[in-house]
C-alpha cells in the first residue's frame, strides 16, 4: 500500500475519533451555514464534514452515554421480561424506552432506600423524565426502517439482536446489525431478503 494511502487512512481515522459527531440539530444549523466563498458548508449532502464522512465510512460510533445507571441483569434476575419495561414491542416498529412512570410503578414501592431511587424519585417530583441514549440504531444513509413486532412474531428473541442482556448493567452496543449479519438471519429463518423488506 502506498506511503500517502496509508497517511490519509491513519489522519481520516484521526480525525474521526477526535471530532465528536454533531447533534440532529447541530447538523441542521451547520447545514444552513455557508461557507466564506458562499458554497454550502457540508462536505457532501449526506455528512455535515470529513470527520462524519470518516467515521461512517469505518463503522465509528460513539458509546451512548446514558442519564442513570440502569441495570439490565439486576432486573432480569427478578424474572422481569423485555416487554415489561419496552413497551409497544409486540405491537409495533419501536421499542419504547421507559418514561419515569414506569420505573416508578415498581419503585414507589420497591428498594426505595436506594440512592438510585431517590434519584429517580426526586426527579419525578420535578416533572423530569430521562433522557436515554439510543444504544444500536442505523446510519442514515443506510435508510434502514426495522420492525420489533413482526421480529417478536416470529419468535426471534430480544437477545439475538441485543445480546444476552442478564451479563450486562448498563446497556452498550454486543451485536454489530450490519447488513450481513441480517441477511444471514433472514435466510436461515427463511424470511424475505427483497430490499423493500428492510429499506423503504
Amino acid at each position: 500500500m502506498p506511503a500517502w494511502l496509508v497517511l490519509t487512512l491513519l489522519a481520516l481515522g484521526a480525525t474521526a475519533c477526535v471530532d465528536a459527531p454533531f447533534s440532529e440539530r447541530q447538523q441542521a444549523e451547520r447545514v444552513l451555514q455557508r461557507s466564506r466563498w458562499g458554497t454550502s458548508s457540508v462536505y457532501t449532502p449526506a455528512r455535515t464534514g470529513l470527520a462524519d464522512a470518516a467515521r461512517t465510512h469505518f463503522g465509528l460510533r460513539a458509546e451512548p452515554v446514558q442519564p442513570f445507571a440502569y441495570s439490565h441483569r439486576v432486573h432480569l434476575a427478578q424474572e422481569m421480561a423485555c416487554t415489561d419495561c419496552h413497551q409497544g414491542v409486540e405491537s409495533g416498529p419501536r421499542a419504547g424506552l421507559p418514561g419515569m412512570n414506569t420505573c416508578m410503578t415498581c419503585h414507589a414501592a420497591i428498594a426505595t432506600e436506594k440512592p438510585l431511587v431517590q434519584a429517580m424519585t426526586k426527579m419525578q417530583a420535578e416533572g423530569r423524565d430521562f433522557a436515554w441514549a439510543r444504544v444500536y440504531d442505523y446510519p442514515r444513509e443506510a435508510h434502514v426502517r426495522f420492525e420489533h413486532a413482526p421480529h417478536i412474531r416470529a419468535k426471534v428473541e430480544c437477545s439475538t439482536c441485543h445480546g444476552d442482556m442478564r451479563q450486562q448493567d448498563v446497556a452498550r452496543r454486543v451485536v454489530d446489525m450490519d447488513m450481513a449479519f441480517c441477511v444471514n438471519c433472514h435466510k436461515q429463518q427463511q424470511a424475505s431478503n427483497d430490499c423493500l423488506t428492510c429499506h423503504y
